[in-house]
């Protein structure tokens, strides 16, 4: 059985079928693929050999044939497009950022346990084989107790990246580096260490004339006890992501590659030829974990055939959010913020600030 695909927005989408579906056509079939601009939607279909095209997404909402919605538009359109995709009975999968306030995100929390089909929100960082190693180590409690980390964000985008209208705007990206970049590494750190529950932070907009921020730095204290720092920008000369954990058997360091930092092989540094010994037992026979899209979606296809746990859930995005919320609060407020953030903070509607807001 092959799931029948329908995507929404070309641009991430290019990617979506370069990545996850091409590498996976024994699983999926994509039909049709939707964009408000013609050119771009005509060159993708041509390049993927996609039979269907539209500027409609009603069409694909209408569509009998389609199983599952891909939404890869911009983030002003993701709630209304997950609530639409949702309530027409899709699976769907939506870019990141999934919400523009924890307050639309569980709006669509609520949407998905009402409805039929799922919703898996994008965070493909968070695979390959590198950090698939690293996780499979901690998991198996090699690691010990976590001690500090540290996620850097350093990239680079220019004037030419924000010529497309709806960047650099509140209203529109809802966020800067924090929720369009460093909120890809940060998934990571959580996905690798759990929860956050204190968070200070600063923004500044310091690289490009622009709305939102480009550069932030914020403190963590995460739930296991571990300090964690913080730091992106947008004014890098080189681009890197690395993060580096410090637990009490062993550190590692991710792979420094800016955009596919899960592939390559991570350090793994053991304290003593003891631990050495543990890490080798437990990676014996190691099967080897693709990168990015093309392993989430291998995982997202069992996951809606065999009604099993998503590979990324409405309630991890959920966490994101939460501290991108936090993150803003800090840097408004200039003082520590607790988590969970529930629907009585001054930000759960929006983090947008007062006079950025729409009319």
């Amino acid at each position: 059985m092959r799931l029948r695909v329908g995507i929404v927005g070309c641009n991430a989408g290019r990617t979506h079928l370069a990545e996850g579906y091409c590498p996976n056509a024994d699983l999926f079939d994509v039909r049709t693929v939707c964009d408000l601009d013609a050119a771009r939607m005509d060159a993708v279909a041509d390049e993927f050999a996609i039979p269907n095209r539209t500027a409609s997404f009603d069409d694909l909402l209408r569509d009998p044939d389609i199983d599952v919605i891909d939404i890869c538009t911009p983030p002003a359109l993701h709630l209304s497009q997950v609530l639409a995709a949702l309530a027409a009975g899709k699976q769907v999968v939506c870019e990141k950022p999934l919400a523009g306030s924890l307050a639309d995100a569980d709006r669509m929390i609520a949407a998905e346990a009402a409805a039929t089909g799922r919703l898996m929100p994008v965070f493909q960082y968070r695979y390959g084989n590198g950090i698939a190693e690293a996780k499979a180590v901690i998991d198996a409690g090699i690691a010990g107790r976590a001690f500090v980390g540290t996620v850097e964000t350093f990239w680079s985008r220019g004037a030419d990246y924000y010529a497309v209208p709806w960047r650099g705007r509140w209203q529109t990206e809802m966020g800067g580096v924090l929720m369009a970049h460093a909120i890809h590494p940060h998934d990571m750190l959580t996905f690798l260490l759990g929860p956050v529950v204190r968070v200070f932070g600063r923004i500044d907009t310091r690289v490009n004339r622009i709305e939102v921020e480009d550069c932030m730095t914020a403190s963590l204290r995460m739930q296991n006890g571990a300090l964690v720092s913080l730091a992106a920008t947008l004014g890098s000369v080189d681009q890197i992501t690395r993060i580096r954990l410090a637990f009490e058997n062993l550190t590692i360091e991710s792979d420094h590659s800016p955009f596919r930092p899960g592939e390559a092989e991570w350090k793994i540094l053991p304290r003593t030829p003891d631990i050495a010994a543990r890490i080798n037992a437990a990676l014996a026979g190691w099967i080897h974990v693709p990168p990015r899209h093309t392993q989430m979606m291998r995982l997202f296809y069992h996951a809606v055939v065999t009604g099993g746990p998503l590979p990324v859930t409405t309630a991890e995005a959920r966490r994101a959010l939460e501290l991108v919320t936090a993150i803003y609060t800090s840097a408004e407020t200039g003082v520590d913020v607790a988590l969970p953030i529930l629907a009585d903070h001054p930000k759960y509607q929006s983090w947008v600030p007062a006079r950025f807001a729409a009319a």
